[in-house]
């Protein structure tokens, strides 16, 4: 397969939460490869450096910084470490989340709200942060992470359901605020994405990959990079007028 590239992201600043793994490394990989300065956060210090030094030969060399997300004051500084080094940041990507399953009967309000901090919250301070930098260089693109699970009803997902059904809201209300200045917020809703993770904890063998393939409309596993080249495209100048939308990306999964 053949893919674009995008020359409206080239030495542009882009942020990304949760990048070391999964789907916020395969954005990683995909915003070095089309030339942007890339800024990604991380808690995992250890594979956020080896996926650095992996794209050192990179137009650009990603920045990685670890960092808590959860906390918020570290998530401040760790943004406005970015802009320091790399500059004002055209593109914000808030990756960073946990579907960490729960039995509802047994979940206690700290481990709710630990829920909501990792899936939702960082996503408000980020943007909070990122808006200023947007509007001084003239507009930017912010694309949020929800999920199809909100819809599907999802078992012992509540928290994270919920968490992700807010992110919805959230981009809706924010595009409508920062529009006037150029800024575009989007969301992304993936189905079940084959990331390392989701085959080692919750389909470890073929069988259950097919059995989740057979709900689909097409007949191929989702991947990361199916993501990150629809994120690519909210990024680019290609997507300009484009805010205010959930895009689903679930090869048709009912």
């Amino acid at each position: 397969m053949s893919f674009t590239k995008y020359r409206s992201i080239e030495d542009q600043v882009v942020l990304i939460s949760g990048g070391a793994s999964g789907i916020g490394e395969a954005f990683v990989r995909a915003f070095a490869d089309n030339g942007a300065r890339v800024a990604f956060l991380d808690l995992q210090e250890e594979v956020g450096r080896a996926l650095a030094e992996s794209l050192s030969s990179s137009r650009h060399p990603p920045l990685f910084l670890r960092c808590d997300v959860t906390r918020i004051d570290e998530l401040r500084m760790a943004i406005a470490d970015a802009k320091a080094k790399l500059g004002a940041a055209s593109t914000l990507i808030n990756n960073a989340a946990n579907d960490q399953r729960q039995r509802f009967a047994d979940v206690t309000p700290d481990e709710l709200d630990k829920t909501m901090a990792v899936n939702f919250r960082h996503i408000y301070f980020a943007s909070q942060a990122v808006v200023p930098q947007m509007i001084e260089r003239g507009g930017g693109s912010i694309v949020n992470m929800s999920s199809m699970t909100w819809q599907a009803g999802v078992p012992e997902l509540m928290g994270y359901a919920s968490a992700k059904a807010a992110v919805v809201g959230f981009t809706h209300s924010l595009a409508r605020e920062v529009g006037k200045h150029r800024i575009r917020v989007n969301a992304i809703a993936p189905g079940l994405v084959l990331t390392e993770k989701q085959q080692r904890l919750w389909y470890p063998t073929k069988e259950k990959v097919a059995e989740m393939v057979r709900n689909q409309f097409l007949p191929d596993g989702i991947e990361p990079a199916d993501i990150a080249n629809l994120a690519l495209f909210l990024a680019a100048d290609d997507s300009r007028m484009i805010t205010k939308q959930t895009f689903a990306v679930n090869g048709g999964r009912a």
